[in-house]
């Protein structure tokens, strides 16, 4: 009870001070602070005006206490952090609400609990903004839930997935490919491109997460044959960066090939000069080619190379010298010279 009299004494007084740097106090909530969400909310935070609030709640409270001292510690910059209790008490007085959690799963227990008591009416409408990356279906389950709690349009959910890793979010230079419907698309880009770069709004609810998988399914089988060809290439006697070098301005070159090389010494910056660490871990990348090929079933389309695909990155991910580490880490597997 003190804490919260002395939270509320202390957002009245700093909402005074700046009471003429906003017309409206906005609330925030964002849930999950993993990895990527720790540091989406910490640039989220920063970068709202100090009259607003933003509550955070991750099942590790202690990196939601985390958060909130090194947000405490830039003073008057950013919204007024508080650590809430759940995800319930994180959203229920928020007029935005940020997710980013793990698995379809923990999406739908999260909503679940946000919904399950009746929320009190916000000015405007509530806009739930969910950037985890999972199914197309369960997101639209959630979608539907939400729709039935809070009917007449009193909230809407949209997904927004992103891409840029870890990396990414620390720098704010995300990319986050939007499903929403056209008259939601302003208001989720500026709480967006305060977490990134660039929105690119694919179409409706769900259509985000559809081209991220598409995109991360194409990446995948990009991967493993750029790390069969520079393996190729290396047992007939060929430079690996002068086959690096002919692919990257011909026909097979790609972003694996170009940006992130998986043999070690052809670009300098690639994962796979710091012995794979860092990057895009290949249990993500198992787990969203899980995810593309379960939404592939659903709608019927044929995945020729998905299986194979899907059996080469969970049996590079079980041998310990590529467990962990960056997804081209499958050059390693294959044997390739490094």
């Amino acid at each position: 009870m003190r804490a919260n009299t002395r939270f509320c004494k202390q957002l009245l007084a700093r909402r005074r001070t700046f009471s003429s740097t906003a017309p409206r106090l906005d609330n925030y909530a964002f849930i999950g602070l993993g990895q990527m969400g720790y540091q989406m909310a910490k640039n989220l935070q920063s970068k709202l005006p100090p009259s607003d609030t933003i509550r955070l709640y991750d099942i590790n409270r202690g990196a939601a206490e985390k958060l909130v001292q090194e947000m405490s510690a830039q003073q008057a910059r950013g919204a007024f952090a508080h650590v809430a209790d759940s995800a319930a008490d994180a959203s229920r007085e928020a007029d935005t609400v940020v997710t980013c959690l793990p698995e379809p799963q923990h999406v739908k227990a999260t909503y679940e609990s946000i919904l399950k008591d009746e929320l009190p009416p916000r000015p405007g409408h509530r806009l739930f903004i969910d950037c985890s990356t999972i199914d197309p279906t369960s997101s639209r389950e959630v979608a539907a839930a939400v729709d039935k709690a809070l009917p007449n349009g009193q909230g809407h959910f949209v997904d927004a997935p992103m891409s840029g890793g870890v990396v990414g979010a620390t720098a704010g230079t995300l990319t986050f490919m939007l499903g929403a419907p056209d008259s939601l698309v302003a208001r989720s880009e500026i709480v967006l491109q305060r977490m990134g770069k660039r929105v690119l709004h694919c179409g409706p609810q769900g259509a985000g997460l559809a081209a991220k998988l598409a995109n991360n399914y194409l990446l995948a089988i990009e991967n493993i044959a750029t790390a069969e060809a520079m393996n190729l290439g290396a047992r007939w006697g060929l430079d690996p960066k002068v086959l690096a070098s002919v692919i990257n301005v011909s026909t097979g070159k790609c972003w694996p090939s170009e940006v992130n090389n998986p043999v070690p010494g052809v670009v300098k910056t690639a994962p796979a000069n710091r012995d794979y660490q860092g990057g895009f871990g290949i249990g993500l990348m198992r787990k969203d080619l899980r995810l593309a090929i379960l939404a592939a079933k659903e709608a019927d389309a044929k995945l020729v190379l998905a299986d194979k695909a899907s059996e080469v990155y969970e049996t590079a991910e079980s041998e310990e010298r590529c467990k962990g580490r960056d997804f081209s880490v499958v050059y390693r597997w294959l044997g390739g010279k490094e």
